[in-house]
């Protein structure tokens, strides 16, 4: 259901990634490479279950490797150059200490497809196998594809926490701007319910719901409440109450699937919906993934923090049954 969501936001991060890598590698701005490197370590240690470590830890500048797991007996070399003399210049070094650890290739800006299934100078005889042991972004993303919904929000949820965007306060609300307007010119037959105000806590909201991955998108995109209801007050200023309208929209996406989903699926359901009219209306004008994931997240927290949708504990008289 949200595993495409997860896959975009992931595929963007990594593509992103590596696209300003190669950039800054043409200007010789290599502070980046180090960053990645390290990122690269708990990454894969998140996605494959390893327990790599940086060899710096143990010996600056360890020639050959970058990275090593003893416990699984792997070595890793992370490079953002990609070619049979960079492999083989690695594997060259002396490294007979690794005798029957696994020499593994990561490359974090250039394709390295052209180099599987061709045979390596391996002279210590570290365990290779150039088909699985070189790994690039594309490489990384076709094993992410076909993980089940539990382990891409895991390591999706990795990545958020790792690779955060800055965000430009200016461009944010010209996007919230634009998605409000959109859902409310959508013909919702609004019940025209108020909004709720009245504090209440939001972490007992959220293990009310028994909402766990749903977590983590409340925490990060709820202190932009403040932002959404200044977009919707200059709204208001203009007579055009499109608040109430929005918000009912978003309420109906709850009502509808909430028979079939519940908790963290229903959450996630919700914003599917939203994202799905969003990019279906008319009048809407592309903009880039990323930026649509984030206004619409925000939107939808904003309608979870007004007690539009989901179940408030406290009882409060807005609270949806």
């Amino acid at each position: 259901m949200y595993r495409p969501r997860y896959f975009n936001y992931i595929t963007s991060k990594l593509s992103a990634l590596k696209t300003e890598i190669e950039l800054r590698g043409k200007l010789n701005y290599l502070d980046l490479h180090l960053h990645s490197e390290n990122f690269y370590l708990f990454f894969f240690n998140e996605l494959f279950g390893w327990q790599l470590q940086n060899m710096n830890a143990f010996k600056a500048n360890t020639e050959g490797i970058d990275l090593i797991d003893h416990g699984n007996k792997i070595v890793v070399q992370v490079s953002a150059t990609a070619t049979r003399q960079k492999i083989e210049s690695a594997l060259a070094k002396d490294l007979s200490a690794y005798a029957g650890y696994v020499f593994k290739f990561i490359s974090i800006s250039k394709d390295a497809d052209a180099l599987r299934g061709k045979t390596y100078v391996n002279p210590h005889n570290l365990t290779f196998n150039s088909q699985t042991d070189i790994h690039d972004v594309a490489s990384i993303l076709r094993y992410i594809s076909v993980l089940d919904a539990d382990d891409m929000g895991r390591i999706y949820r990795f990545i958020k926490k790792e690779l955060i965007t800055e965000v430009d306060p200016v461009k944010l609300e010209s996007n919230l701007a634009a998605i409000i307007t959109i859902l409310a010119k959508e013909d919702w037959n609004s019940d025209g319910s108020a909004v709720e105000t009245k504090a209440f806590a939001i972490d007992k909201k959220i293990v009310f719901n028994n909402l766990d991955a749903a977590r983590d998108i409340i925490d990060e995109y709820g202190i932009h409440h403040n932002r959404v209801a200044r977009v919707y007050a200059d709204y208001d200023k203009q007579g055009n109450n499109k608040s109430l309208s929005v918000l009912d929209a978003i309420k109906r996406f709850y009502v509808t699937h909430k028979a079939k989903f519940s908790d963290d699926a229903l959450f996630f359901k919700v914003i599917e919906c939203v994202a799905e009219r969003v990019r279906e209306s008319a009048n809407y004008v592309p903009m880039p993934e990323e930026e649509l994931d984030l206004s619409i997240n925000i939107l939808v927290v904003d309608a979870f923090i007004l007690c539009k949708i989901f179940k408030n504990p406290e009882g409060y008289v807005n609270a949806v049954a």
